[in-house]
């Protein structure tokens, strides 16, 4: 498993970080006083109305029911498949389990949603499990035991994902089988229980990697629309349209937050504190993620809270209504991070995969396949990972100006949006420090 996720120092970036640093900040500068001046009213919101519907080829192919249910198959076979590896297969770095679960499931499932939506809704293979399980006993899958309480929200996505993303960046032996089996049938417990309580609804707000792929998936072109069409949308207004419930805000903060940590966790000045600390590792990678995690959330709290008072409404409102512009920064952090880890690590996993068991066999005919760089350079993979995150932030900008119209009156909506502006050159200084650093 690499331990690095980016492409070295920052020796390696073709542009000076001072370069770097000021062209992201003119960025958000630019485009700030652009939005000011020549976006006056709210234009975006997801209305379907504006979307455009694919040719009637692709719409007869995707859109039978049978469709629907080679999806659900797949991802059953899928997860059949990896658990040969994580049950039976030997506990050493020849095992793919770690790799397919950390890379391509993980950081794979980001690409996957930003292309086509909420895949992991469909592919999920408990989703799947308790319908078929309510199709025997002739349930109604959405019905529960309980009503899903309308205060839950988004509460239980964010808890699952903080112990995911524990898991991935500090829990000891994180990369064994015992593990992440522990880990995984912990998590199928608690999901296929709380949809025995709850129905299937609760797998929309409940499943992590369900609310992770939703959240990524606002910025899909696809849409499926309320008629059952599916339809080019742009893609603001898919993330513009994302439903504000209780808990979104921490939930896109643990995104955003855990990613900035794991650069950090890479920094030379922190491997060499955790190296010189008397405090056990995990004790001290549990203090910094949850650390960072609250520093990011101080900060959004904190500027939203004021961009409320300056904007002329309700503050305690201002956190959970611009949640949605966090998402596209989130995005472009991973991507800038994990990019060369799925790029690389991925085909190792692909190929590690023909032969879970470690018996010399080739099942997928994959076993033979070597790491190609896909004609990337360190040069090139570091002006991507700048120019998404300044794309990341651009977006945010854009999805807050926007709200912040409709959210505060007209006269005072420009000086609203100052605190945010402020907030976003901070995270754009802060996400360029961590990927020179890393």
């Amino acid at each position: 498993m690499l331990l690095a996720h980016g492409v070295g120092g920052r020796q390696d970036l073709p542009i000076p970080f001072s370069a770097a640093l000021t062209g992201a900040i003119l960025a958000l500068l630019v485009s700030f006083v652009v939005l000011g001046a020549l976006w006056t009213e709210p234009r975006l919101g997801g209305a379907l109305g504006r979307t455009r519907p694919l040719s009637a080829l692709i719409q007869g192919a995707v859109s039978a029911p049978a469709w629907l249910w080679i999806w659900r198959l797949l991802g059953l076979v899928i997860a059949a498949y990896l658990c040969v590896g994580l049950l039976f297969g030997p506990d050493r770095a020849e095992n793919p389990t770690a790799g397919a679960f950390y890379v391509l499931f993980w950081v794979g499932l980001v690409p996957l949603s930003l292309l086509f939506g909420p895949v992991w809704r469909n592919l999920n293979p408990l989703r799947t499990l308790h319908l078929l399980a309510c199709m025997a006993l002739r349930r109604d899958p959405e019905q529960g035991l309980r009503r899903l309480p309308a205060g839950l929200g988004y509460w239980p996505a964010a808890a699952g994902i903080f112990a995911f993303v524990w898991l991935e960046l500090v829990a000891p032996d994180r990369a064994t089988l015992r593990v992440i089996g522990i880990w995984l049938a912990a998590y199928a417990v608690i999901m296929l229980a709380g949809a025995v309580v709850f129905g299937s609804r609760w797998f929309d707000r409940g499943d992590a990697f369900e609310s992770y792929s939703i959240l990524v998936g606002g910025l899909a072109p696809v849409v499926r629309r309320r008629d059952g069409l599916l339809a080019w949308r742009n893609s603001l207004d898919g993330m513009a349209g994302l439903e504000r419930a209780p808990g979104l805000t921490v939930l896109v903060v643990v995104l955003l937050g855990s990613t900035m940590y794991d650069s950090f966790s890479n920094a030379p000045i922190w491997v060499r504190f955790i190296q010189e600390s008397s405090v056990p590792a995990p004790v001290m990678g549990t203090a910094g993620l949850v650390a960072v995690i609250g520093l990011v959330l101080a900060a959004y709290l904190g500027t939203t809270s004021l961009a409320g008072r300056w904007g002329g409404t309700e503050p305690g409102t201002t956190a959970g209504e611009l949640a949605h512009s966090i998402v596209p920064i989130a995005v472009g952090y991973v991507i800038a991070h994990y990019y060369t880890l799925l790029l690389l690590e991925g085909q190792h996993t692909l190929a590690l995969l023909s032969d879970p068991l470690d018996t010399g066999a080739n099942w997928l005919g994959t076993a033979d396949w070597t790491i190609s760089t896909a004609g990337n350079t360190p040069a090139g993979i570091a002006m991507l990972q700048v120019t998404v995150i300044v794309i990341g932030h651009v977006l945010g900008t854009v999805l807050a100006h926007d709200r912040a119209l409709a959210l505060f009156p007209r006269r005072t909506a420009v000086i609203g949006q100052i605190p945010l502006l402020v907030l976003m050159v901070v995270y754009t200084v802060v996400g360029l420090l961590l990927l020179f650093a890393a």
